[in-house]
């Protein structure tokens, strides 16, 4: 015996046979498990469920059964697989939230949204729903093959009839070995309209196909963003579609604070999974702003609260929660299919074509059946007629025969009658005999004629059988159709930062040292004219803060260095600090060079040719060069301006080309000239000379001119004064000037100039970091040749570096302002420039 074996063993090699057996693996995975049927749209198990019902009788009009005699009942005959498995397969097949059109009407707990599981089998129930019944519907009629089950005890069908188009209504999800299939489902409406497109114009094209389908109709609805990748999974079976939540901002009617709420989620988003993600990026400090999430759905439908904080935009967090959450998603496209038995990634077209060429082999089939069954009968009734007919024969034929054999045996020599029909006359009963039911025998014999005409007419004429196909899509799509749930909308780019950002007035401080930082405005509050201030940044003994100005989140920035270089910046890149924090050093940001400080600051919205940089040097030279030549600096800067050796750039401004310029010098002198005295130039050229300097004299400061307002200046000591900006008279460029303010033994120096009105507000900052923000009404406006008042109580050891102004809108009260409004401090808040326009 252990001989013969050993005869039959053949020495293979184990990556031959590991390759061959694998691939036998996988096609039986792909073919009878998780592909679906291009025909019926149906896996094995979901065909099989279907199948085991309707042999139950679960009819949508009789009660429902144990989910538990279900599953036993396919598990039994057709699917010899884990009752768990065949339970999450009709399950799935239940809820609404998973197929679009759902083929079995559940009793009870089948899950839900937020992931919750079915209750078990032996507590739920359910029947086939009405959809189903259009799956199966003529099956009975030999429209499909049938093969034997697992142990050839029944036969079960290859693919269902369906009517309904449930590989494009309801989709497919089936991950095979080596492939996947991921179709969306779509609205029965558009899908009929497609079939009948295709069916009236065999040779129709994409584009015109695709005004009749728009795309995906999920079951959880929301919102397609982009119909390009749509159109290329219509093309190709392959794309990838972005779906975002539906989400509404809602204003409350008391006070300004808004509430997201979101009523549709993406597909097979897990809505307590989405709920738990916001919270914890909450939780993170990842998303800042969200006050309140509330889970407010019930069996009306799914609402999602998220409350936002009172000062944050509601746009801002939501974007952020598209961005960082499911609440947007991709889904996949693979229209994978078994076409004759072999996995298939199709286009649209070739989807309903495959489905029209399957109803087209039902009808036909189905026809052949109707035509078989009434030309049996026919021949049946035509036998009863003639016995009809010959009434008196007959009964003397019966009663003269010694048993039914003879009686048939004459009854088919005489008449030429076939067996059947000499059957049929021998189980005839007498009541047949009545003139009424010689009536309604000749009444069914003429129906039956005219059937068999009509359907040799149908097997014999194709464009009549296509038209069958359509009408009966139609009829579909008239009992079941319904409007879409998912809304397309056209093509929305992937989010910019700036979507993510809230767009607000942020106060910028640069340190000596080289250290950088930004805090929202409101960080610091208003003090009446002499005030101590409060802290605005923690620096080094060495160190103290040498420039701060105001600008927005979205601006850019121009940072224009001593040594006469521009680099490019984002307000939103800088990191944002605390009021005592440090910040981090410029050096990280910026690629500065050894020795190199910034010098000016402009932050632009937009980069045009109707503005121009004009440029400042210690030494009392100016440049002027169109806007549009700084808008694409590299990493390692531009060149702004060329600098003489022993000069450096103090400042920069914007300009329309039509303004005064005001010059001030650190011992007190200023002169005022027009614009047009200082021509365009390059970028890289040294300017000309702004005002004529004496030997101990550099210049500390330049103002646009662009408002009715009155000219600031600010000593080191804390003293400054408003004068109107009239007292300077209008001279050419390079003069000596006037005097601007006393620069007393009490003053000092003079550190700064701005162009401010009485609605503006004033933010002073000291070397050692101590801030104060006052009103600038309360700044007297007096002569040139003066020394000003006290701004801030500066301590011994201390002095102020820079000055800010801010534009406010509106008042709340004392202590407190809408900031909304705020400008940038660099004189850019006047209409037509780019940072307000």
């Amino acid at each position: 015996m252990a001989v013969e074996q050993r005869d039959h063993i053949e020495p293979v090699y184990i990556e031959d046979e590991m390759r061959v057996s694998y691939l036998d693996y996988s096609m039986s995975v792909i073919v009878s498990r998780a592909i679906p049927d291009v025909r019926d749209g149906l896996k094995p198990s979901q065909r099989r469920i279907l199948t085991a019902m309707r042999d139950l009788n679960l009819t949508p009009g009789r009660p429902t059964r144990k989910c538990a005699k279900i599953v036993g009942q396919t598990i039994g005959d057709y699917h010899p697989h884990g009752d768990l498995a065949v339970y999450d397969t009709l399950s799935h097949m239940v809820q609404s939230f998973s197929m679009r059109y759902p083929q079995i009407t559940g009793q009870g707990n089948f899950g839900s949204v937020d992931g919750d599981p079915p209750g078990a089998m032996r507590y739920t129930e359910a029947r086939l729903s009405r959809i189903a019944m259009e799956m199966l519907e003529d099956i009975e009629k030999n429209t499909v093959d049938f093969m034997p089950n697992y142990d050839e005890s029944k036969d079960e069908p290859t693919v269902l009839p369906a009517k309904f188009p449930s590989l494009l209504c309801n989709g497919s999800l089936g991950i095979g070995v080596g492939m996947a299939a991921n179709l969306p489902s779509h609205n029965l409406r558009e899908v009929v309209d497609a079939i009948a497109a295709v069916i009236d114009r065999p040779d129709i094209d994409l584009p015109e196909l695709a005004r009749h389908i728009q795309g995906p109709d999920f079951p959880t609805g929301a919102i397609i963003h982009g119909r390009r990748e749509i159109y290329e999974y219509f093309r190709t079976g392959r794309g990838k579609v972005k779906v975002r939540a539906r989400a509404n901002i809602e204003k409350h009617q008391k006070g300004d604070k808004e509430t997201i709420v979101i009523t549709e989620i993406p597909y097979q988003v897990n809505k307590s999974s989405l709920i738990e993600k916001i919270a914890e990026l909450v939780r993170d400090k990842k998303i800042q702003g969200i006050t309140d999430l509330r889970d407010e759905s019930d069996r009306d439908g799914l609402r999602v609260a998220i409350e936002v904080r009172r000062d944050v935009p509601a746009h801002i967090v939501l974007n952020q929660l598209y961005k960082m959450t499911q609440m947007e998603t991709t889904f996949g496209v693979i229209m994978l299919a078994l076409v004759d038995g072999r996995p298939r990634v199709l286009s649209l077209k070739e989807c309903i074509q495959h489905f029209i060429d399957h109803r087209h082999e039902v009808v036909v089939r189905r026809t052949q059946f109707d035509l078989d069954r009434a030309e049996h009968r026919a021949h049946i009734v035509e036998g009863l007629r003639i016995a009809l007919q010959n009434v008196d024969r007959v009964i003397a034929i019966l009663r003269a025969a010694a048993d039914g054999d003879e009686a048939a045996s004459i009854l088919t020599g005489e008449f030429n009658l076939s067996q059947l029909q000499v059957d049929a006359i021998l189980d005839m009963r007498l009541q047949r005999l009545t003139g009424m039911e010689r009536t309604k025998l000749e009444e069914e014999y003429t129906g039956l004629v005219a059937q068999i005409g009509d359907l040799r007419d149908i097997l014999g004429n194709q464009p009549r059988r296509m038209q069958i196909i359509k009408d009966e899509m139609i009829d579909l799509k008239n009992r079941f159709g319904d409007d879409r749930r998912t809304q397309i909308m056209d093509e929305s780019e992937e989010f910019s930062i700036e979507d993510l950002i809230a767009d607000e007035d942020m106060v910028i401080t640069i340190s000596h040292t080289g250290y950088i930082k930004r805090l929202r405005v409101d960080t610091y509050r208003r003090q009446g004219r002499g005030g101590k201030g409060v802290t605005g940044m923690t620096t080094k003994e060495e160190d103290f803060v040498e420039h701060l100005f105001i600008a927005s989140t979205h601006t850019y920035i121009l940072f224009f260095t001593n040594r006469g270089k521009c680099y490019w910046l984002k307000v939103y890149e800088i990191p944002e600090g605390g009021r005592a924090a440090r910040g981090k050093a410029i050096v990280n940001l910026l690629e500065l060079e050894q020795g190199e400080k910034i010098a000016a600051f402009l932050p632009i919205r937009e980069f045009d040719d109707q503005h121009y940089v004009m440029m400042i040097t210690r030494e009392g030279n100016v440049k002027k060069t169109v806007l549009s030549a700084y808008g694409n600096p590299r990493r390692t800067g531009i060149a702004a301006i060329a600098i003489r050796e022993g000069d450096e750039l103090i400042d920069a401004r914007l300009t329309d080309g039509n303004n005064d310029i005001v010059i001030a010098t650190r011992n007190g002198l200023a002169i005022r000239f027009h614009e047009s005295d200082v021509r365009d130039m390059g970028r890289d050229t040294q300017g000309v000379r702004g005002i004529n300097l004496s030997d101990d004299d550099i210049a500390v400061g330049m103002v646009v001119v662009r408002r009715d307002g009155t000219l600031l200046c600010v000593t080191e000591n804390g003293f400054g004064k408003r004068t109107e900006i009239g007292d300077y008279r209008l001279t050419r460029r390079a003069a000596k000037g006037v005097i601007n303010v006393k620069t007393s033994e009490r003053n000092g120096q003079v550190v700064s100039i701005r162009e401010v009105v009485d609605d503006d507000e004033l933010m002073i900052i000291t070397a050692k970091g101590v801030v104060i923000r006052l009103p600038i009404r309360q700044v007297r406006t007096i002569g040139r040749n003066t020394q000003g008042v006290r701004l801030i109580n500066v301590s011994e050891g201390d002095k102020v570096v820079d000055v800010a102004r801010i534009a406010v809108q509106e008042e709340d009260d004392e202590t407190q302002e809408d900031v909304g409004g705020m400008l940038d401090a660099q004189d850019m808040e006047d209409t037509g420039s780019p940072e307000t326009e």
